[in-house]
């Protein structure tokens, strides 16, 4: 998987914010969180289990906040 961040710093702008530029872009593709979740391996049942957890803590949220309509 290749990731592509890139920006084009003009001659006037400041380092500083070009940097602040980069960092957010980078951020918005998640390129960080995707390098730290593959820094390791994970064994497919812990994938599962996590992807488990996941949903059983979407859908409890979900069924919280549709309750408190009525």
């Amino acid at each position: 998987m290749i990731f592509l961040a890139h920006i084009i710093v003009d001659d006037s702008e400041m380092l500083e914010k070009a940097i602040k530029r980069f960092k957010r872009m980078v951020e918005k593709e998640g390129i960080i969180r995707e390098f730290k979740k593959r820094e390791y391996f994970e064994k497919p049942s812990t994938i599962l289990n996590r992807k488990k957890k996941a949903n059983a803590r979407k859908l409890l949220k979900k069924n919280r906040k549709g309750r408190s309509d009525y």
